[in-house]
C-alpha cells in the first residue's frame, strides 16, 4: 500500500487541503468523477485509494489519472471497507481533508468555496455542498434524489459568484462530499470503524460527536457538487438499513427525533427559495433546466 506520485498538500498561505477518494468498483461513475477532478481541481493534493476493486479496469483507470496529474494512488491488496479506507485517507492527509465519493462529480470553484469557508467559519468541523442527491443538502428539491443536471457547472458558477454564503449549521453532513477540518481530526479523531463496519451512519456519528465537542457542521451554500448515488461500494451490500440505524441510535438515542424535527421545520427552505428566485430572475434558462419556478422548493 505504498503511495505513488506524492504531492504537497498545500503551499504558501493557503490551508493544507487534500481530496481523498475511496474507490471500490463503479468504473463508469469513477470515470466521470476523475475527469471532473482533473478539470476543476488543478494543482491540488488528491489521494485515490482503491480498496481492492474486483473490476481490473478500476485500478488501471485510477492509476492512469494519478500518474497524469501527479496525484497519490494507493491500491489495497484486500478489501477493508469504506470506513477504514476513509480513515486511512484522513490519517495520510495533513491539515484539512475532503472525502469525496467516487460517484460524485465536482464543479468549478468547488475547492475555492471550501477554502473560503475554512477561513471564515470559526470552530468548523464539517462542510457539505449543495447537490442534486444529498438528502438535507439537496437542491432544488429538499430530500429528493434528482438527476445530475447537464448544466451543473453553470449552477456552481452562479452560486460561487452571485450568492453570498451564509454557512448555515446543519445537524449532520452528507458523506458524498464532506470536508473534515484539521481541528475536527485533532479533537474527535476519525470515523468509528469498530461500530459502523463497512459503512452507513459513520458520518452522522462523526458530525454528532463534532457538535458535542462544540464544533460546527455547515452547508457550503455557495458550492455545488453533483452526486450519482449508490455506485461505489454498492455491491458490498452497503445500503442503509435497520441494523445501521440501530448502531447509530445506540450511540445517539435522540438522533431520529432531532432529524425529524429538522425535516419538519426545514430551516434551509428560505435559503433555497432565495437562490431559486435569483436563478429565475438572472438565469431563467438555468432555472428552466432545473425544473424550478417562482415558488418554494418543497
Amino acid at each position: 500500500m505504498t503511495p505513488e506520485s506524492p504531492k504537497n498538500a498545500g503551499s504558501g498561505d493557503a490551508p493544507a487541503l487534500t481530496v481523498v477518494v475511496p474507490i471500490y468498483n463503479g468504473h463508469d461513475a469513477l470515470s466521470r468523477c476523475l475527469a471532473a477532478l482533473q478539470e476543476y481541481t488543478p494543482n491540488a493534493s488528491v489521494l485515490l485509494i482503491d480498496d481492492a476493486s474486483t473490476d481490473e479496469r478500476v485500478s488501471a483507470l485510477a492509476r492512469q489519472y494519478a500518474t497524469h496529474n501527479g496525484w497519490e494512488f494507493i491500491q489495497h491488496s484486500h478489501n477493508l471497507g469504506f470506513v477504514k479506507t476513509a480513515n486511512e485517507g484522513l490519517s495520510l492527509s495533513d491539515g484539512h481533508t475532503i472525502l469525496l465519493n467516487a460517484d460524485a462529480i465536482v464543479t468549478p470553484f468547488w475547492l475555492e468555496a471550501f477554502r473560503l469557508a475554512i477561513g471564515r467559519v470559526p470552530d468548523l468541523a464539517t462542510a457539505t455542498p449543495w447537490s442534486n442527491n444529498a438528502e438535507i443538502c439537496s437542491f432544488p428539491g429538499f430530500l429528493r434524489a434528482q438527476p445530475v443536471p447537464e448544466s451543473a457547472h453553470e449552477l456552481a458558477g452562479y452560486l460561487y459568484h452571485s450568492h453570498q454564503p451564509r454557512y448555515p449549521e446543519i445537524p449532520t453532513g452528507v458523506g458524498f462530499c464532506l470536508l473534515i477540518t484539521a481541528q475536527a481530526k485533532q479533537r474527535i479523531g476519525a470515523f468509528d470503524a469498530e461500530t459502523f463496519g463497512y459503512g452507513y451512519g459513520e458520518e452522522n456519528d462523526y458530525c454528532l460527536r463534532a457538535r458535542q465537542a462544540g464544533l460546527k457542521n455547515i452547508l457550503l451554500d455557495n458550492a455545488y457538487v453533483a452526486h450519482i448515488g449508490n455506485q461505489s461500494f454498492a455491491d458490498l451490500g452497503m445500503q442503509p438499513n435497520q441494523q445501521s440505524m440501530q448502531r447509530l441510535l445506540g450511540k445517539h438515542p435522540d438522533y431520529v427525533r432531532m432529524i425529524e424535527e429538522y425535516i419538519h421545520t426545514d430551516p434551509l427552505s428560505t435559503l433555497r427559495c432565495e437562490i431559486i428566485n435569483g436563478l429565475i430572475k438572472h438565469r431563467p434558462d438555468l432555472a428552466r433546466e432545473l425544473g424550478i419556478g417562482n415558488h418554494d422548493s418543497q
